[in-house]
């Protein structure tokens, strides 16, 4: 892989809209379709959606794929056809473990919902059995810049930072690594102009970078394998 680092706006991201729903893709979805923008490593889909309350997707397959959900504000609630039913609240992040197939619903609860959802290729030696897991955050553990650990799955994990004005967040060492701005700002750096809420890096074969909050922020990072 060569070595690169690649800016991606949120502001080129494709948005599409539904009935109490808006969606802000980052790859190839529905009727926009960009070679380009197929994956970055296992990574297939980067959404980040706000749901009306009550709004949300109703069931629907998934096969072969993980997928993370990291709730931003609201509150996401999941249910799937092995009988689970979870409340994923904010500052919490939710796996599903798609496996040989399972379909779920996702729609908001009580009040407005933000939630930025991850779907990786599953390896080869992903489970055939279907299971959702959530993990909450207590914010004490969340405030800072250090990243804090949210999902560790083969070959890919998922940190996230909280960093106050003037602080800096390391982004690791890693094949790809996938940094998305869910609010904040950062200042300009050796690697791109100031970056905004809905931007992210993507990182290839790079060397440990660092990067300062302009004002207080929260970045979500996956470091792959491959």
């Amino acid at each position: 892989m060569p070595v690169s680092v690649e800016i991606h706006r949120g502001s080129a991201r494709f948005v599409e809209r539904g009935e109490g729903r808006a969606t802000q893709h980052a790859f190839s979805f529905g009727p926009r379709y960009d070679p380009a923008l197929l994956a970055f490593g296992p990574m297939v889909c980067h959404d980040d959606h706000v749901l009306r309350s009550g709004a949300g997707f109703e069931a629907h397959r998934h096969t072969g794929l993980d997928i993370v959900s990291w709730v931003v504000s609201g509150a996401l609630l999941h249910t799937d056809t092995t009988g689970a039913t979870h409340r994923v609240e904010a500052g919490s992040v939710a796996h599903l473990s798609a496996g040989a197939g399972v379909e779920h619903a996702e729609v908001a609860g009580e009040a407005m919902t933000r939630f930025v959802q991850v779907w990786l290729t599953a390896g080869e030696q992903a489970p055939d059995e279907p299971s959702y897991a959530v993990r909450a955050v207590p914010p004490a553990q969340l405030a800072g810049p250090d990243p804090v650990t949210l999902v560790e799955l083969p070959g890919a994990t998922l940190t996230v930072a909280r960093p106050d004005a003037g602080d800096v967040v390391v982004l690791p060492q890693a094949p790809r690594v996938h940094a998305y701005l869910t609010s904040g700002a950062l200042v300009r750096s050796s690697l791109a102009e100031p970056m905004s809420a809905g931007d992210a890096f993507w990182l290839t074969d790079e060397p440990v970078h660092e990067v300062t909050a302009a004002v207080p922020s929260e970045l979500l990072v996956w470091s792959f394998a491959g």
